[in-house]
């Protein structure tokens, strides 16, 4: 799995399904899991997120997520330059674990646990940054830059850069993510298509 679009009345059967595990087992996870994306909800910054309906036809050729009117994206799995990953149970959001990258900004540097929700702004970790100073941004276990996307078309002095959805670590499985501390401007791609794009800033 690499991320999941799940809407609330069909949350329980496709964790089932996915996961297969007993009843009991689905059951449990599914209200746990359920629970998160319910409370998710009201941190997604939906005015300024659109996804393209793209995923429409992803999700056709694709086992690894699903597709309903009032969509959720979960991104589930997350990679680094080097292929390793950077999904971390340490820090969770909602029942679902973070995506931790380490920063570096100002001469210091530290770890930030990023929401898996494409569209929330929530982040913990090394976050006292000013808004508007470019950043660093590394994998935590390689301390391997992540590859450079190209730029920002909001914002000029801004550059993408990759997590790879994949361990392939494919340019048409990614989510790219602004260098740019409160520029929240980031795509997400999946086989080459662009499922969700959020167009948001705190720059002024």
């Amino acid at each position: 799995m690499r991320l999941l679009l799940l809407e609330k009345n069909n949350a329980y059967y496709e964790l089932s399904r996915l996961l297969d595990l007993t009843l009991n087992t689905r059951i449990s996870i599914g209200r746990s899991l359920y629970t998160g994306v319910f409370m998710a909800k009201k941190d997604i910054d939906y005015s300024n997120l659109t996804v393209t309906g793209a995923h429409k036809a992803v999700a056709e050729e694709s086992s690894s997520f699903t597709v309903e009117d009032d969509v959720i994206v979960i991104v589930t799995q997350a990679y680094g330059p080097n292929g390793d990953s950077l999904m971390s149970n340490e820090v969770m959001f909602d029942e679902y674990p973070s995506i931790t990258v380490l920063v570096r900004a100002l001469g210091k540097e530290g770890l930030v646990h990023l929401s898996p929700f494409h569209g929330d702004r929530r982040k913990v970790g090394f976050v006292d940054i000013p808004v508007g100073t470019k950043c660093e941004i590394l994998c935590p276990v390689s301390r391997k830059p992540l590859d450079l996307v190209g730029r920002v078309e909001q914002n000029n002095n801004a550059e993408y850069f990759a997590i790879y959805l994949t361990s392939r670590l494919s340019d048409g499985d990614m989510v790219a993510i602004s260098n740019i501390w409160g520029d929240y401007n980031s795509r997400l791609l999946d086989n080459f298509e662009l499922i969700s794009m959020w167009a948001a800033s705190e720059l002024v």
